[in-house]
């Protein structure tokens, strides 16, 4: 039995999808329970918690092989990310209290850095809650993604009505690592049905990095009209990004530069390093679907 936390977003969905397809056994926690029965549907359990009961964690982490867990994304957090450091050490007692046989945590590519990385400091705090649990004997895998392909979501309606694509990662002709969140899924159950000890770190890029122009000609393709790259000037992004609702920009233009700057990037060394297989094309095209 692998308990996964996150089904109903992309990445613990397209986990808890590959583990049923492979024939496992997967508790699927919830906390909603309107969205169940799709998953009951597929021959999952369903169990409802949310990441701020401890207990009911802990009783769906019990007795598995494996558990997955991740943060509730949170693109516009407070100062000081308390939901954050709220939800990670809800997270390691239910872990500890539970012991599941390994436990699998998304993080994200600069995960390795202390500082300067905005939104993603939030899952640097996962990591930093769950560094103790190798030393609890629970093997730990942390998981390090690149940018997610399906970010391109927001990218659809402008490209489409203007046939500009807004680009916040700069320069246009740098080549960033991209991944389909179906591979980081993947790349997850393969993790949890392994058996491991101690702590891994696995970073996931897709099979090719790409430019903003790259994505931008992908996308044309897609959407059959001509589309360009423009470069969003960054003395223009906190005025846009209030506009747009966010009350407090600074972590999101801290990644974007982190990313920019070269400081978000992975880490290398004695890490593994898993390459997936979805194409940015593909994709787009369901994303372009979905978006009508």
């Amino acid at each position: 039995m692998y308990a996964i936390t996150g089904v109903t977003g992309q990445v613990g969905g397209a986990a808890a999808r590959a583990l049923l397809a492979a024939g496992h056994h997967v508790r699927a926690v919830l906390r909603d329970e309107t969205k169940a029965a799709q998953w009951r549907e597929r021959g999952a359990e369903v169990v409802i918690a949310s990441f701020e009961d401890a207990d009911a964690l802990t009783a769906a982490f019990r007795g598995t092989a494996g558990v997955f867990v991740m943060m509730a994304p949170n693109f516009a957090p407070q100062p000081g990310y308390p939901n954050a450091h709220a939800a990670a050490a809800v997270l390691k007692k239910a872990l500890i209290d539970a012991r599941p046989e390994r436990v699998a945590a998304l993080s994200s590519v600069g995960g390795q850095q202390a500082s300067g990385l905005g939104l993603i400091t939030q899952v640097r705090i996962l990591e930093d809650a769950l560094a103790d649990l190798p030393h609890l004997r629970i093997p730990t895998a942390i998981m390090r993604p690149a940018w997610f392909m399906e970010n391109s979501l927001w990218d659809i309606a402008p490209a489409r009505d203007t046939g500009v694509m807004p680009a916040f990662l700069q320069p246009l002709d740098r080549p960033y690592p991209m991944v389909a969140t179906a591979d980081i899924g993947r790349v997850i159950a393969d993790t949890l049905v392994q058996s491991w000890q101690g702590r891994r770190t696995i970073e996931i890029e897709g099979p090719q990095r790409y430019t903003q122009h790259e994505i931008a000609a992908l996308l044309a393709g897609v959407l059959q009209r001509d589309v360009k790259a423009h470069a969003v000037p960054r003395d223009q992004w906190e005025a846009l990004f209030q506009s747009q609702g966010t009350a407090w920009p600074a972590p999101r233009i801290e990644m974007l530069d982190g990313f920019n700057a070269g400081w978000i990037d992975f880490e290398g060394g004695a890490n593994e390093h898993v390459i997936g297989k979805t194409l940015y094309q593909t994709v787009l095209a369901e994303l372009v679907k979905r978006a009508g």
